[in-house]
């Protein structure tokens, strides 16, 4: 996440006209005295509004406090504000996810009820969330991963509140369900734990199994030593010793990979670029329908300029693009291809046609997420290898031509 400081900062340079001059001088006192501390914008933010319950920006704050309470993980702040925020914005997924995770830090009734409340709303937008399309700089696979495990998560802390609820079987069956859509570590133990809950113990081993063997950046060493000790306990209550334990565990292991790559390869068909990492790794859709696999440039140097039709700056670069395309235009080994940024990309068409500009265009499709192209315009520059030998952001009139050819004539050799 983001740190909260700089975005504090940032967001009260913009809202703080509309306060009156005490608050705005209150806020801004409490503000620098806080320093870097996320615990002391906290605390800050909290007295302000104590002081101001009635702040024309009650609701900026709010959601700010919500963001720093989920930065310092303090569950009973998330909670607090976080309702306050639902109340008015149903439809954050962050805060949705979030405050249902803390509510369930208590095993309460009452909790509980409010957490399933807010994983069945969780659930429902990533359901929505489905049919929009990917949001910028990120491929249409990895949009489509991260909503199925978004949709898991809900499963599973579903499966938790209905649980606590004392609704086992129902508990179970949301937990195979978010197990089935994405096969993450947290929905294993959660189906398992429900499965010894109701008196099933060696139905959960192998999902406990599974849990201690997937390969889930959020599983850490502490949670595989519990998974561990606990599919041991598990299998010799049903089974008397660990004997077969080992068996049992590889199999697991084999179970998980071919799983993973059968899930891999349905996303392969989505989106080729899934995996990609380096600047030829990626195959990017033309303008015109075309697919253009970078791999089959390496050997060249390649000139990435990327670009949107909003950038004003990009428009005016673009000429003295052109300009060194020229010095290069009948040396084969030096490819220039332009990249277009804009999230709609039905505006591209009529850009090029006004600008009267070379159609002769390609879609990002995740490849600024992956290469970390945060601004535009940006020159990237490839060299014969495949390796990034270059970033310009941003240019210099008077010097682009000249630092750009140098660039290319390095990349060359």
């Amino acid at each position: 996440m983001r740190r909260l400081v700089p975005a504090l900062l940032i967001c009260f340079s913009c809202f703080s006209q509309e306060l009156s001059e005490p608050e705005r001088k209150a806020l801004s006192q409490s503000l620098s005295e806080a320093g870097s501390s996320s615990i002391e914008l906290l605390r800050a933010l909290e007295a302000h509004l104590a002081q101001y319950p009635k702040s024309p920006r009650l609701a900026d704050i709010e959601r700010l406090l919500v963001k720093a309470s989920i930065e310092t993980h303090d569950d009973r702040r998330i909670v607090l504000y976080g309702e306050r925020v639902l109340a008015r914005e149903q439809d954050d997924m962050q805060v949705l996810e979030r405050v249902t995770r803390a509510l369930l830090s208590s095993d309460a009734k009452e909790t509980s009820e409010r957490a399933l409340k807010y994983g069945r709303r969780y659930e429902q937008r990533v359901g929505e969330m489905r049919s929009q399309p990917p949001e910028k700089r990120m491929g249409q696979a990895n949009w489509q991963d991260d909503l199925d495990r978004s949709q898991a998560d809900a499963l599973t802390l579903q499966a938790r509140a209905t649980g606590n609820l004392g609704e086992l079987e129902k508990a179970i069956a949301l937990a195979k369900q978010g197990y089935a859509v994405f096969p993450a570590a947290e929905s294993a133990r959660e189906l398992a734990h429900w499965l010894s809950r109701s008196g099933k113990d060696e139905e959960a081993v192998p999902y406990l199994a599974d849990a201690f063997v997937l390969l889930d950046p959020r599983n850490d060493d502490a949670d595989r030593a519990a998974d561990r000790a606990r599919v041991g306990e598990l299998y010799r209550k049903a089974r008397g010793s660990e004997k077969g334990l080992g068996d049992l565990i590889l199999e697991a292991y084999d179970r998980t990979v071919a799983r993973e790559a059968e899930r891999q390869s349905k996303l392969n068909l989505v989106d080729p670029n899934i995996k990609a990492t380096g600047a030829l790794d990626f195959t990017l859709p033309g303008l015109n329908g075309s697919k253009l696999a970078l791999s089959t440039l390496r050997g060249k140097a390649v000139v990435f300029d990327f670009w949107a039709t909003w950038c004003n700056p990009c428009r005016a670069q673009h000429p003295l693009y052109e300009e060194v395309k020229k010095k290069y235009r009948s040396n084969p080994d030096v490819v220039f291809l332009s990249v277009n940024t804009d999230e709609d990309r039905s505006l591209v068409e009529p850009f090029l046609k006004d600008q009267k500009w070379s159609p002769i265009v390609y879609f990002e499709d995740g490849m600024s997420r992956k290469l970390d192209i945060s601004s535009i315009p940006m020159t990237l520059i490839v060299n014969r290898q495949g390796e990034i030998f270059s970033r310009l952001n941003g240019f210099v009139p008077s010097r682009f031509v000249d630092m750009l050819t140098e660039r290319i004539e390095e990349a060359l050799k």
